[in-house]
């Protein structure tokens, strides 16, 4: 008897385990956030876009529809969101800016046509870059124009006294003010605007200031991988970002050569994508333009890149490789404001050069990139978003490693 009663404990401790198992991660795989890897088609035609659409539906979930010319055709438009829906593709949508009459009201169309297979607009392009890169006297020309045509506009209301300096000559390094009028233009943006009244999900790629652009009101910055930063590094940008600002986040394998080949091998076009995934990416795209080879309708991306891609799709189904399992181990943490590009010890911040504390803010990350790898986040200290209790290990900008 004594026996049968352990027998039956036994068969029941078994059971309760096995309902826990399976409610557990039931529950886990209901919670986590869904996961789209696919390509951008950045052509000019419907053909070349169907054309690519069937080359990739077998193993992709998501076709970026990265088309200038597309984005001002709405016939065009709507024929390739049709095909890559009917496929069973979720879609993501560029437009550069809004200036047509038709974008707007296809805004709504497209919500109750495409519903949750559109997964929201690709709005403008790379505003950290811009910022850090067009030339001094090129932001002298933008904010004399902001002056003299737009005077009444909210953004020189709002920070006339600072553009005024700079036109002057005067304007000090006064980060804080720079961050402001960073972060301020994007949220009186009218297209920013337009896509939050309608719940919208907007995309963006960036090479710089993912930080300031999450807080400026973009849900999802896609990290350009490929020509700037090492991969780490890129990553330890836009995973921290998002990470302390509650955001998605993902990574565009752009061009590594201005000529052909443009993409770097298939091999370490793969690499970056399981990076990007075991950091826990929630979009990961490959860059796919431009479309000038006569005897590649497909664009850039060669077979053994669509091989790569292949192989990629089926290591994440068969489980070879794990969703987020390389984990934020450290935290670096950056001064407030500091708004700097963080491509070379001599990067420039904001409008200026670098300052006093960018050799030695270089010098620390570049050892605890060595160090930690994938298991490095980049932050900032800011009041709105604390890191504290968030990260096992956090180093401040202004130390030295033992």
């Amino acid at each position: 008897m004594r026996q049968i009663k352990l027998l039956f404990a036994a068969i029941l401790l078994i059971i309760l385990a096995v309902a826990f198992f399976v409610t557990y991660h039931g529950l886990a795989d209901k919670e986590a956030e869904p996961f789209h890897v696919g390509v951008s088609f950045c052509g000019n035609t419907t053909i070349e876009a169907k054309q690519l659409v069937d080359r990739i539906q077998n193993y992709s979930n998501l076709l970026v529809i990265q088309s200038g010319p597309v984005s001002k055709n709405q016939t065009s438009l709507n024929e390739i969101a049709d095909y890559a829906t009917q496929k069973g593709l979720d879609i993501i949508v560029f437009f550069g800016m809004f200036n047509d009459s038709w974008q707007l009201p296809w805004l709504d169309y497209a919500i109750e046509r495409y519903g949750e297979q559109l997964l929201g607009i690709y709005y403008y392009d790379e505003p950290g870059g811009i910022q850090l890169d067009i030339p001094y006297d090129e932001w002298a020309h933008y904010f004399s124009l902001i002056r003299d045509t737009f005077s009444d506009s909210p953004l020189y209301i709002a920070h006339s006294q600072a553009i005024e300096e700079f036109l002057n000559g005067n304007l000090t390094r006064d980060y804080k003010s720079a961050a402001e009028v960073f972060i301020d233009h994007i949220r009186r943006d009218s297209g920013i605007i337009e896509l939050q009244k309608r719940n919208l999900t907007s995309f963006i790629s960036d090479y710089a200031l993912h930080w300031y652009t999450y807080k400026g009101g973009w849900d999802v910055v896609l990290a350009q991988l490929g020509w700037n930063n090492t991969v780490e590094q890129d990553l330890a940008l836009v995973r921290g970002a998002a990470t302390l600002q509650n955001k998605q986040w993902g990574t565009i394998i752009t061009w590594k050569y201005d000529t052909a080949p443009y993409l770097d091998t298939a091999e370490e076009v793969y690499n970056q994508m399981c990076m990007s995934y075991t950091s826990g990416a929630n979009y990961v795209v490959i860059f796919n333009y431009p479309q000038n080879d006569t005897e590649n309708p497909y664009g850039v991306m060669t077979d053994k890149h669509f091989e790569a891609l292949e192989n990629f799709w089926n290591n994440i189904e068969n489980q070879r490789i794990i969703h987020g399992s390389s984990k934020a181990q450290a935290a670096l943490v950056l001064p407030q404001d500091y708004g700097w590009g963080m491509r070379r010890s001599d990067d420039r911040i904001w409008y200026w050069e670098a300052d006093e504390y960018s050799e030695q803010i270089w010098n620390l990350s570049r050892q605890l990139l060595n160090k930690y790898g994938q298991g490095l986040d980049i932050v900032y200290e800011d009041p709105d978003f604390p890191f504290k209790g968030k990260y096992p290990t956090v180093y401040f900008w202004n130390q030295t490693l033992t």
